[in-house]
């Protein structure tokens, strides 16, 4: 059990009994889109996030980054951290059916990679050192720009071939994909993941 200073804020319950065997923390629900109508619920994710940090893990299917985003808006952006899990495809054992994207949520995750996304997130352990804090080059809107990212004709297609390069979900805007690879990447390893991205899309 992984004891983690920062509560932790998911979608629904499934996926809170997931995390729970995973994390000692509190774990908030959001109740999917119930939140945005829930004032006392936002109020106490507010007051966790002031308090001791909160980190946003939900679905990487549109419906979560809407979500996301909401929590983004309405929490200040130095008291959360975003967590993301990868696109896998696939049906929980529950469901009948895969969802509407046919990717796995929260709940239809291995330990081991709910445990990295919250380690990339940059989480605080408690009962262990967290790693060393190294001073890195950022990577800059410039960066985006001049590696085509941005800006182009083909910036939206050459994005989504890096992000799954890089196991990141496809719904990202340049913004939030610039957010998560400070988050997750050197500059060395986006550089890295540029060319092999590059040299998968040459025909």
């Amino acid at each position: 059990m992984l004891k983690i200073k920062e509560a932790v804020v998911v979608e629904g319950r499934y996926d809170k009994n997931t995390l729970s065997q995973l994390v000692d923390t509190i774990i908030i629900e959001t109740k999917g889109f119930g939140i945005f109508k829930d004032s006392e619920r936002l109020s106490l994710l507010r007051r966790l996030a002031r308090e001791r940090g909160l980190v946003v893990l939900t679905d990487s299917d549109g419906a979560g980054f809407v979500i996301r985003n909401f929590l983004k808006g309405a929490i200040p952006p130095g008291q959360v951290k975003h967590a993301y899990i990868p696109d896998l495809f696939g049906k929980e054992r529950r469901k009948r059916q895969p969802g509407k994207e046919g990717k796995l949520g929260v709940e239809g995750m291995r330990p081991q990679v709910l445990e990295e996304a919250l380690r990339r997130a940059g989480v605080t352990f408690l009962d262990q050192e967290s790693g060393e804090h190294i001073s890195r080059r950022p990577i800059t809107k410039a960066d985006l720009f001049a590696a085509g990212l941005s800006g182009g004709p083909d910036s939206a297609q050459r994005r989504q071939a890096l992000l799954r390069r890089l196991k990141l979900p496809e719904h990202m805007t340049a913004n939030a994909m610039l957010e998560a690879l400070n988050v997750f990447c050197t500059y060395e390893e986006f550089q890295s993941a540029l060319s092999a991205s590059e040299e998968e899309q040459e025909p």
